[in-house]
């Protein structure tokens, strides 16, 4: 299987999250079945500016923002995330009970 269609797969899942919703990578990865966590990672890093795709929506287990090469986007996130009515407790995390996203709705296919 090739990266790119992997790839395609995680950015098909990612697109079903709503707004105000996050998933971690671990979560993307176990309902694609087959790739893994550090492959969602790597495959959000490399979306392109402009993307349709809401990366921001992809966090890590303990609901927090992982850390980037380029700090800015990390802060991209956590705006984009506060915009949509994700909140962050004093700790810097999301709380995954409240706004984890429970995974696509099986009766309106992939």
């Amino acid at each position: 299987m090739t990266a790119e269609k992997t790839y395609h797969r995680i950015y098909r899942l990612v697109r079903q999250i709503p707004p105000g919703q996050v998933a971690s990578y671990g979560q993307i990865a176990a309902l694609d079945g087959g790739c893994t966590p550090r492959q969602v990672g790597y495959s959000m890093a490399a979306l392109p500016p402009g993307t349709d795709v809401p990366w921001q929506r992809v966090v890590n287990r303990l609901g927090e923002v992982s850390p980037r090469n380029d700090p800015h986007g990390q802060n991209l996130q956590r705006q984009l995330l506060e915009a949509e009515g994700v909140a962050f407790d004093g700790r810097d995390r999301i709380d995954m009970g409240r706004f984890r996203w429970p995974g696509p709705d099986l009766a309106e296919g992939p």
